[in-house]
């Protein structure tokens, strides 16, 4: 080693991510990569008076999470608008929206969301509940897992949504007896508000992406793949925001932007996705962001009934009926689209929950090999609630990486009262089907969906580890055969979310030339019981050997 040394991990494990097991082993970095990694007292002999020393004191030393679908910007606005996230129930949320309204009494619109389905009837909540709250001005809310929004009666007065507006192709209006909105609307219904509701601010979205940032680092997360970049939501162009982060050097993770394929539209979009990537390139070299992804929608969710399914939901009283889910893009089209972007050098990074849409999504994956051949752009799909046992096998057949929620893989009041008792009575058992998958010879990779759920990869490996949820009451969801062990949850918030993001030769594994990307955890969770790995936490984070996070508690901050 005759380089400095600049910081030495000493004194604890390591897991590097290219063995199941941890090691008694020390590690070196300088100039922000690792040097070397091996037994303490070799470790330690390169060490100067100017090298930082952290003792670990037997925690373990992990290569920084990766969350391989995230959406940061709009999280961390959620952060700063009127959060609802941290209500346990429909009072909390009530209550959280009213100390808002009276906080900023000169908002001309009430902002934000994070509320839960499973807090309200039939997830369901009502205009009216809202006018008690703020009578006099429009209130737009996002539900928790993005899909839906809940509205007061003034917001859908300027929108011009009435009993005679009709449900767009790809959404739903609840309604009322008299065909008037009742306060709810789903996917698609969302966009009826885009033409009056304000965009947030550009200050406001960078002021967001970094407060996700700060917050990531604390859940030991060092890079991502936001799965969607662009003008959306409302909000200005995250592109540009990245941009000037980068520029500015206040973004320190490295992140992967996955531009939004209008569902709307056509091929006549993809010269504008090609032209944005090559100008991403030029204007930011480095490693630091990409955009050589496009994100597709090719169906909604579950709980409000647009996951796309091989088998038409029941009704309230068991019922079959007509409806099975929304496929957002024609199949034939999504095959045309896959097709053209793989051969564009696109990595295609789909959203599909229902059996059908992971079908739809894999048949334009293989109509895309057929035509272009293999490529390297590593094709993956977020989310995977429902999968037949038929398309399991496929995801290793076309070099399909699975992109896995797991936080989701258990028994939960949204699960079991807004969806289970929707679907067929076997339905369980192809939840989620992790296990199956990993058998079949599919390559992992994991994600949170943040805000739609916590971004803490520590509990999202405890529920891929054990399906239950920490301090649950319930049962395990499926079979035990879905199940994961420790070393393959880690590695797949790891290595694995490192190739989905082209990050895979200098970071998601310690080894010497990789990037210091690091996470410690405590306790070491190799030595926890299996019901026990939610109380392990991450209590420092490093970039490229900087440390960016430190637990309050932690003595190495």
């Amino acid at each position: 080693m005759a380089t400095k040394t600049d910081l030495i991990f000493t004194g604890g494990w390591t897991f590097t991510a290219a063995s199941n097991t941890p090691e008694r082993l020390g590690v070196a970095v300088s100039d922000g990569r690792i040097k070397a990694i091996g037994p303490d007292v070799e470790i330690l002999a390169a060490a100067t008076e100017q090298t930082r020393v952290v003792d670990l004191d037997g925690a373990l030393l992990i290569p920084g999470f990766q969350d391989a679908h995230v959406h940061p910007a709009s999280a961390g606005m959620e952060l700063l608008q009127c959060n609802l996230s941290d209500a346990e129930s429909a009072a909390d949320a009530l209550g959280t929206i009213a100390a808002y309204a009276a906080k900023y009494p000169g908002a001309e619109w009430i902002l934000g969301g994070g509320w839960s389905m499973d807090h309200f009837p039939g997830g369901t909540p009502t205009r009216q509940a809202l006018d008690r709250l703020v009578p006099d001005r429009p209130v737009l809310l996002f539900n928790r897992d993005h899909h839906g929004a809940w509205a007061n009666t003034r917001a859908f007065e300027l929108a011009g949504i009435h009993a005679g507006t009709a449900d767009p192709a790809d959404g739903r209006i609840e309604r009322e007896s008299d065909g008037s909105p009742a306060g709810t609307v789903h996917e698609g219904a969302m966009n009826l508000f885009d033409h009056v509701r304000p965009a947030a601010h550009p200050d406001l979205v960078y002021a967001g992406l970094l407060r996700a940032q700060e917050e990531l680092f604390g859940f030991g997360i060092t890079g991502w793949q936001d799965a969607a970049v662009g003008a959306l939501f409302g909000a200005s162009d995250t592109l540009e925001t990245y941009s000037a982060a980068v520029s500015e050097k206040t973004l320190r993770a490295h992140v992967r932007g996955a531009q939004w394929w209008e569902r709307d539209s056509g091929l006549e979009q993809l010269p504008r996705l090609t032209e944005r990537r090559a100008d991403v390139a030029a204007r930011l070299p480095g490693d630091a962001f990409s955009a050589g992804t496009v994100k597709i929608m090719v169906d909604g969710v579950a709980e409000n009934f647009t996951a796309a399914m091989t088998t038409p939901y029941l009704d309230n009283h068991g019922h079959c009926t007509d409806n099975a889910g929304l496929s957002f893009i024609d199949p034939e089209r999504l095959k045309e689209y896959v097709t053209a972007l793989d051969a564009a050098g696109f990595q295609v990074h789909f959203h599909a929950l229902g059996d059908r849409a992971v079908r739809e999504a894999l048949d334009a994956v293989e109509a895309a090999r057929r035509v272009n051949g293999p490529s390297g752009n590593r094709h993956h799909l977020a989310h995977l609630q429902v999968v037949s046992e038929a398309d399991a096998p496929r995801f290793a057949e076309l070099d399909v990486v699975v992109n896995m929620q797991a936080l989701w893989a258990c028994h939960e009041s949204q699960l079991d009262e807004l969806t289970l008792p929707f679907l067929p009575a076997d339905a369980e058992s192809r939840h989620y089907p992790f296990g199956e998958l990993l058998a079949s010879g599919a390559r992992l990779a994991a994600g949170s969906d943040w805000p739609v759920s916590s971004a803490n990869p520590i509990e999202a490996i405890h529920v891929a580890v054990n399906r239950v949820a920490p301090h649950s009451p319930s049962g395990p969801l499926g079979d035990p055969s879905q199940r994961l062990d420790l070393a393959t949850a880690l590695t797949a918030y790891t290595a694995g979310s490192a190739y989905v993001n082209h990050r895979d030769h200098d970071t998601g594994m310690i080894a010497p030339g990789y990037l210091a990307d690091l996470a410690v955890l405590r306790p070491n969770p190799f030595e926890l019981a299996p019901q026990d790995l939610h109380t392990t936490a991450v209590t420092s984070t490093w970039v490229r050997g900087e440390q960016v996070y430190a637990a309050a508690s932690n003595t190495n901050r």
